[in-house]
C-alpha cells in the first residue's frame, strides 16, 4: 500500500441488491464529519448473470461451480465499475485508500448460522489495485445475530435530527431505520420488514417481459384487491417481532403462487396488490414499531417507483414521505455509500454492527480485508 493510500480519505462502495438490476458504484470523500460524494456509476448486469444469480438464489444442479464462476464474474463487473469511476472522476488507483464491495446475496439463513454473498474480493484487489473490504455480514452472525440489516448505523450519522424519523430502504427487500432525535438515549433500531421490489419486479418480468415496472405505470392502471392483499399481509412474518431479516428465501414466486391460490384477478390488479403490499407492510411495520417519527425519508429503487411513493405517503400519513434526494443523496446511492463507510469502519478498528438492530451478543468490527500487497 502506498503512502498517499493510508492518508486518504477516498473511498469506494460497491453494492448489487437483491432486485439485481445491476452495479451502484460511488467514490466518497471520508475525511469530513459527513461524507461528500465525488463520482458515481451504474453498471447494468447483463442478461445471463442476472438469469443465473436468480437461478443461484435456490437450489440447483452443481450450484458451487456455477456460484464460483458467477463470482469471478461479478469481480470483473465490479472492476469495471471502479474503472469507470475513477476514470470519471479523474482519480488514480493508489489515490484510494479502499474498496467496500457487499457482493451478491444469494442464500441468507442466519437461523442456520450463514449468509453466502457471491463475491470474489481477492479478485477485485488483484484487478484494481486497491485493498478490499468484503464480507460484511458474517461476523454478526456469528456472534448470533441475524446480519441483517446494516444500514441503520450509516443512515443514524447521515439522516439523525432534532425529530424521531425513519428511513426506508426499498430494495428487493425494504428495511427500515428507526431514528432516535439527536442527543436521545434511546438505540437506533431496524429490520427487514418484508419484500421492496421482488415481488413487483418478478410480477413485471414475467407478464410484461420487462425487469421492473418503470415508475410504476402498470401498477398504476390496476386495482389493489382487498382479498388478495389480505392474504398476503396474512404471512406470519410480518407479525414476527424484530431483530429479523429476511429475503428471496420466503418471499419469492413460490410463495406469491400459493397466496394467489385460485383467485382469479388481472395481472394489473395483481401488481397493483404487490406495490400495495410493500407499502402497507413498510406502514404497519412504522405505525408499530417507530410511532414517533415525524417523517419517512426513502432511498433504495423503490424510491423512483411513483406509483409505490404515493401508496407510501398514504400508509405512512400523517407523516410525510420524501426521497432521500431532498436531504442531499440521491436514492440510488444510500447503500453503495454505507460500504464505503464500512470499509473506513474496517480499517479504523470500529465496530459497525447495531446489537439493537441484528440481535447480536454485541458490536463487532465487520468485513474481512484482501490487502494488495
Amino acid at each position: 500500500m502506498s503512502g498517499s493510500q493510508q492518508q486518504s480519505g477516498l473511498y469506494v462502495g460497491l453494492m448489487t441488491g437483491t432486485s439485481l438490476d445491476g452495479v451502484d458504484a460511488v467514490l466518497a470523500d471520508l475525511a469530513g464529519a459527513q461524507p461528500r460524494l465525488i463520482g458515481h456509476t451504474h453498471l447494468a448486469l447483463t442478461a445471463e448473470m442476472r438469469k443465473e444469480l436468480l437461478l443461484l438464489s435456490s437450489a440447483g444442479w452443481d450450484e458451487l461451480h456455477r456460484a464460483a464462476v458467477v463470482a469471478q464474474h461479478l469481480a470483473r463487473s465490479f472492476a469495471n465499475a471502479v474503472e469507470d469511476l475513477l476514470l470519471s472522476a479523474q482519480i488514480e488507483a493508489d489515490q484510494v485508500r479502499a474498496i467496500g464491495v457487499h457482493g451478491q446475496t444469494v442464500r441468507h439463513r442466519p437461523e442456520a448460522g450463514y449468509t453466502i454473498q457471491l463475491n470474489a474480493p481477492a479478485t477485485l484487489a488483484e484487478l484494481t489495485g486497491i485493498d478490499v473490504v468484503a464480507d460484511f455480514r458474517s461476523r454478526d452472525i456469528a456472534a448470533g445475530g441475524q446480519g441483517a440489516p446494516l444500514l441503520p448505523a450509516f443512515h443514524a450519522g447521515l439522516f439523525t435530527t432534532h425529530t424521531p424519523r425513519v428511513v426506508v430502504n426499498i430494495g428487493g427487500v425494504a428495511n427500515v431505520s428507526g431514528l432516535p432525535a439527536a442527543g436521545s438515549v434511546e438505540p437506533v433500531i431496524g429490520f427487514d420488514c418484508g419484500p421492496g421490489n421482488v415481488l413487483i419486479d418478478a410480477w413485471a418480468e414475467e407478464h410484461l417481459a420487462e425487469p421492473f415496472d418503470r415508475d410504476g405505470d402498470w401498477a398504476a392502471g390496476g386495482h389493489s384487491n382487498a382479498t388478495l392483499l389480505s392474504a398476503l399481509l396474512d404471512e406470519p412474518y410480518f407479525s414476527l417481532p424484530p431483530p429479523k431479516s429476511t429475503g428471496r428465501e420466503l418471499f419469492n414466486r413460490e410463495w406469491l403462487t400459493h397466496k394467489l391460490a385460485q383467485r382469479k384477478l388481472a395481472p394489473r390488479d395483481v401488481q397493483a396488490s404487490l406495490t400495495r403490499l410493500t407499502a402497507a407492510s413498510i406502514g404497519q411495520a412504522i405505525a408499530q414499531h417507530f410511532a414517533p417519527a415525524g417523517d419517512v425519508l426513502v432511498c433504495g429503487g423503490g424510491a423512483f417507483n411513483a406509483t409505490l411513493m404515493r401508496m407510501l405517503g398514504e400508509e405512512c400519513a400523517p407523516r410525510p414521505v420524501a426521497s432521500t434526494a431532498q436531504f442531499g443523496v440521491a436514492p440510488d446511492h444510500v447503500e453503495a455509500l454505507a460500504f464505503a463507510w464500512l470499509a473506513r469502519e474496517h480499517l479504523q478498528r470500529r465496530p459497525a454492527s447495531l446489537p439493537a438492530v441484528t440481535g447480536a451478543r454485541g458490536a463487532r468490527i465487520l468485513g474481512a480485508l484482501y490487502p494488495v500487497g
